[in-house]
């Protein structure tokens, strides 16, 4: 029993930050893909994969509201 307490213990840090990390790298991703386009990014979130979901504001054509993009890329 003591043996499990501390794996999971020792586990729990790993395990914690994996999804922090993702959810960096997809936010940089796209960061990179609202600059090439000329867009606002909205929100970023890893999916399943490693992939990322990107929701992207695309500026409107003569003064009307962006248009949201959502776009999944590898992350």
């Amino acid at each position: 029993m003591l043996r499990f307490i501390m794996a999971a213990l020792i586990a729990l840090p790993v395990l914690g930050t994996a999804p922090v990390y993702a959810a960096d790298n997809c936010f940089a991703v796209g960061q990179q893909v609202a600059a090439q386009r000329g867009a606002e990014l909205a929100s970023a979130e890893s999916v399943s994969g490693g992939k990322c979901k990107i929701v992207l504001l695309v500026p409107g054509a003569n003064g009307e509201r962006p248009k949201r993009e959502e776009i999944i890329v590898n992350g």
